[in-house]
């Protein structure tokens, strides 16, 4: 069963993502919160599976709660998946940045929702790769974005910096396992020790990397 706390500060807007969630045997809505502060202290209390997140909310928005359950320990295993609207690009770079797994449109279709969250609760890929990529790729590619070399990446083996390039154009890891002729399993191990080398909560992160040290560029699996 995916455990999911819905936080949105509108109750037509919970109670619509709440009627797609409750006809599925395998999601329970465990809470809803109207602002990040009580999702944040409903997180610390029920520690649900996923957090469907609005960006916008009073008192504290979707952005600062997805940093500070990014950032407790004892809340590693949430994922935060964020509800955005377009109009909220630079947002959206921030929450993957602090650690948010992912983003849906709102007026995403129920059934993308539902393979959103069960594909957030494996950990297995991004949220609407495609889209998360080409936002990342954007803002990473700024100027003022440009990053000091990390001594992290040094850690990486060859292999493991290709995967990690594999991992930024959103393969899953059946994907890169068929890429670099591997079995799943060790496909598996390698995305498992890049991000403890990097320490990164999940694979969002480490894309978010990948671009910003510039070891992708976008469209660069396609040429």
């Amino acid at each position: 069963m995916i455990r999911i706390l819905l936080a949105d500060d509108q109750r037509l807007v919970r109670a619509g993502i709440r009627g797609i969630l409750d006809d599925e045997d395998d999601l329970q809505v465990v809470a809803e919160a109207a602002d990040g502060q009580v999702a944040l202290a409903a997180c610390r209390e029920l520690q649900p599976d996923i957090v469907l997140m609005d960006i916008r909310m009073p008192v504290m928005d979707g952005l600062e709660a997805a940093r500070r359950i990014a950032a407790d320990e004892q809340l590693a295993a949430v994922k935060v998946v964020m509800l955005t609207t377009f109009d909220l690009d630079d947002y959206v770079y921030e929450a993957l940045r602090a650690g948010a797994t992912g983003f849906l449109v709102k007026d995403t279709e129920p059934a993308e929702l539902l393979h959103a969250v069960r594909v957030a609760a494996r950990g297995d890929a991004l949220i609407s790769p495609s889209v998360t990529r080409r936002l990342i790729a954007e803002f990473a590619n700024r100027p003022d974005n440009t990053r000091e070399p990390d001594h992290r990446l040094g850690a990486l083996t060859r292999r493991e910096r290709e995967v990690m390039r594999l991992i930024a154009a959103g393969c899953t890891n059946n994907e890169i396992a068929a890429r670099l002729v591997v079995s799943p399993l060790t496909a598996k191990t390698h995305v498992s020790r890049i991000m403890a080398k990097l320490g990164a909560r999940d694979r969002s992160q480490v894309v978010v990397m990948a671009y910003e040290y510039r070891m992708v560029s976008p469209g660069w699996l396609t040429r």
